[in-house]
């Protein structure tokens, strides 16, 4: 790649806080060159692989901060000791993802004891 101070381009990135594209700028850039890729295209590459990691670390961070155990999970939770929590409406929850598209927040509270 001429032209391009690499190491500068590397602080650019990092410091516009890029790190999915400063991971992978030069494979897309040596496939951009080598396909004869638009510019735009090469753009579009990179900015989309930059909103998945985000999206990808987002849910990563926000499982840890829950600190949810291992096994408590929706299948293994005990409806009948709960009967004020609809199984079906939970599972009506589940089966559609526009609430999670949306980014609102679902909370059951309930002591830890339910869940077997």
């Amino acid at each position: 790649m001429s032209g391009v101070d690499e190491i500068r381009l590397r602080v650019m990135l990092n410091d516009l806080c890029l790190p999915a594209v400063k991971h992978v700028w030069k494979t897309f850039a040596d496939r951009s060159d080598k396909e004869s890729w638009p510019a735009a295209r090469f753009l579009a590459a990179i900015a989309e692989h930059e909103l998945a990691e985000r999206d990808r670390r987002r849910v990563e961070r926000h499982l840890g901060d829950a600190r949810l155990l291992p096994g408590k999970t929706i299948e293994a939770f005990n409806f009948t000791s709960v009967p004020m929590v609809s199984k079906a409406q939970v599972a009506a929850l589940c089966a559609g993802d526009s609430w999670l598209e949306k980014g609102a927040n679902l909370l059951l509270f309930g002591p830890p004891e339910y869940v077997t």
